[in-house]
């Protein structure tokens, strides 16, 4: 398993993984992200001066999961922080160290770029992936509170 940057000719294998990561969480259907957001992200990962990056997990030419991070600045800390704000793998592959890996691959270009915390959220329901997660990172206790203005 390959895990790398996500190449402009990637689209047509990644969309159906950010396809069901958004379902996942419940994007779908009439709730799904309208299709601009898709475009938009997509372009953010080739745009240098975005702070947004991508990487896929790929075996045998063939994509088995996506993550998506970014880095910002903190008020509580000087360099700045990243954050994973999407895994999502291949159903059919889960438990063969794919999110892991993207996850360990994360930790490295943080590692690369100066970066000392990267962090994520989940739903509640994510049992499978909170059996990853709490494997290789820590929760912190905190609760998320969002509100559209």
């Amino acid at each position: 398993m390959l895990i790398r940057p996500i190449e402009p000719t990637d689209f047509a294998a990644w969309k159906p993984l950010w396809d069901g990561y958004n379902a996942f969480y419940g994007r779908h259907g009439d709730t799904a992200l309208a299709p601009a957001i898709t475009q938009v992200t997509w372009q953010r990962f080739f745009d240098p001066a975005e702070p947004v990056f991508a990487l896929v997990a790929e075996f045998d030419g063939e994509l088995l999961g996506l993550t998506h991070y970014l880095y910002h600045r903190s008020t509580t800390r000087i360099e700045l922080t990243c954050y994973l704000q999407d895994l999502f793998t291949d159903p059919a592959t889960r438990g063969k160290g794919v999110g892991r890996a993207l996850i360990q691959a994360v930790y490295e270009q943080a590692r690369a770029a100066g970066i000392t915390r990267v962090y994520w959220q989940t739903h509640t329901t994510n049992a499978a992936g909170r059996l990853l997660y709490d494997k290789v990172a820590k929760h912190m206790g905190f609760i998320v509170y969002s509100q559209d203005v």
